[in-house]
């Protein structure tokens, strides 16, 4: 593999052990720890584009008023995904944040006929429509829709669309979305501390060293994903990017031992499929417009 594949392996890689990063921290209520979160990737990527010498020409770029109104929906999204991520992982629902990602490109896929008015090959519609049986199907059976599953997928889809209309390198737009975040995240953790239930600087100096590292843990796979999206083709981004959710969907079933019963089998499953036919369809797709793109030639 080239350099590009091997830097959307370890992205995607991070991402699927990051659970076990924020299990070390289960003892930070969720709020506390997505305000961490935001605040020490603000000062990772501060750091990051000081070093670059790029902080003028950021400014710049970012005080636009429709750049702001954009990011400011993306800083929205990004929040919520981040906030039920880090909740649901913490609550032991790994393997249903797992069901999420499994389901985010088949979304996506949806969003970009809905807001993008894209096109859809006849055979794409299968994967699509046995994703929603399979949730259909989960929900008959637990009485329930799986809510978190739904909020993880609705919530990067969509920041997804955002970050299609966004202006910005993919750098610049998560300074200025952490940028735009940290005010509120900021002033939640004084008052957590002010009120007697902060825990930074009160549990410990591993405690605090891993709040603070939750800053690399989230701008290193976004910038080895930002890297390997210039080297490598979407096709082959969209196949390694199950990665992240299978090793979720591993260490909650295995290593943590969250319940899967042989009913959510049957659910998972149908959205397995799904995922298969998605990707044998695009590999297809991909093949014939190669060999047609070679015989032009």
């Amino acid at each position: 593999m080239n350099k590009g594949a091997w830097y959307a392996v370890g992205a995607y890689t991070c991402w699927g052990l990051l659970p076990v990063y924020w299990k070390l921290l289960h003892h930070v209520p969720s709020v506390q720890l997505l305000g961490h979160r935001i605040v020490w990737s603000f000062v990772a990527l501060m750091i990051i584009i000081l070093l670059m010498r790029q902080w003028n020409s950021f400014r710049a770029a970012a005080l636009a008023p429709r750049v702001l109104r954009i990011y400011l929906a993306a800083a929205a999204l990004i929040g919520i995904n981040w906030l039920t991520y880090v909740w649901a992982v913490n609550s032991n629902h790994m393997v249903e944040t797992s069901l999420g990602y499994f389901i985010n490109p088949l979304l996506s896929v949806l969003m970009g006929v809905i807001f993008f008015r894209e096109r859809l090959r006849p055979w794409q519609w299968v994967p699509v429509v046995l994703a929603a049986a399979g949730v259909v199907y989960l929900t008959i059976v637990f009485g329930s829709l799986p809510w978190i599953a739904l909020t993880l997928a609705f919530s990067f889809a969509l920041y997804a669309v955002v970050k299609k209309i966004a202006p910005l390198l993919s750098l610049y737009g998560l300074m200025l979305e952490t940028s735009i975040l940290l005010l509120p995240a900021t002033a939640y953790l004084v008052y957590s501390d002010t009120a007697g239930s902060g825990v930074f600087l009160h549990a410990g100096i591993m405690s605090d060293f891993l709040l603070i590292g939750a800053g690399l843990t989230t701008t290193i796979p976004l910038l080895m994903f930002s890297s390997a999206t210039q080297r490598i083709p979407l096709s082959l981004i969209g196949i390694l990017q199950y990665i992240s959710p299978t090793l979720q969907f591993l260490l909650g079933v295995f290593v943590y031992r969250e319940s899967f019963s042989f009913t959510q089998f049957i659910g998972y499953s149908i959205v397995w499929v799904a995922l298969i036919l998605f990707g044998l369809e695009g590999y297809s797709a991909y093949r014939s417009q190669s060999v047609a793109a070679a015989e032009i030639e």
